[in-house]
């Protein structure tokens, strides 16, 4: 009878062990990929009457519609007119969302604001209507006149929430209520203060308008009007 060589035994029995293991590891990995899966979130929620059913292992998704009670809770101030506004924005437009769009313009007051401060009147144009870019671009022009700078800083965007809404024609128009904490101040040719300080944050209440024409493929909306409000300062 032929010797057994214990340690090949061993050997084989621990590849064994070792490709038994790494399948079961592969197999739950591609259970994991598949359509409907843990990727099942991250894609549209198709719009049929009746939506399939959720896979075992998938992470339940969101809503895609509120109660009509709710719809607009948390992004909008809880007025029938704003909320109505919104609704026919968001019936005319199926790709609006709140969220995004609140979410956009906090960057957009960010880049205003700095743009403005710093003379940047090519980003500006960017972001506004024709006749908004006109009002803010002879405001530079006239800071450049008198030889004085200005340099701001957004401390924080404490709020933004939605307080006017409404569609007129294919325009959709949206007023918000930002609530920031800036810190301004203005120079002479010569350095000197004569507007604000770099060492005082100022609370700033700010509505900004912003339209957008529903029919356009640009996702774009663009600032229309501003009217600014100050509040306390407070040292730094």
């Amino acid at each position: 009878m032929p010797e057994i060589d214990l340690p090949t035994v061993i050997f084989a029995l621990v590849a064994l062990f070792v490709a038994w293991k790494l399948r079961s590891v592969l197999g739950m990995r591609q259970d994991s990929d598949r359509p409907g899966g843990l990727l099942a979130p991250l894609r549209r929620v198709p719009s049929a009457p009746n939506p399939p059913a959720a896979q075992p292992d998938a992470t339940p998704s969101a809503p895609v519609s509120q109660p009509a009670a709710d719809r607009w809770r948390g992004v909008a101030e809880p007025d029938p007119g704003v909320w109505s506004g919104l609704d026919a924005v968001a019936g005319a437009d199926r790709s609006f969302s709140a969220q995004a769009f609140l979410s956009g313009a906090r960057v957009a007051y960010d880049m205003v604001v700095h743009a403005f401060a710093a003379g940047d009147s090519a980003t500006l144009r960017n972001l506004m209507t024709p006749e908004a870019f006109a009002n803010f671009d002879n405001a530079i022009r006239a800071r450049a006149a008198a030889g004085q700078t200005m340099t701001t800083t957004v401390v924080s965007v404490d709020d933004a929430t939605i307080v006017g809404a409404r569609l007129v024609g294919a325009t959709a128009q949206l007023q918000l209520r930002f609530a920031a904490k800036l810190a301004s101040v203005t120079r002479d040719a010569a350095g000197a203060v004569v507007d604000g300080s770099p060492n005082t944050v100022v609370d700033h209440i700010d509505l900004w308008t912003f339209a957008r024409d529903i029919r356009s493929r640009d996702p774009n909306w663009l600032l229309t009007a501003t009217e600014s409000e100050s509040g306390a300062a407070l040292e730094r």
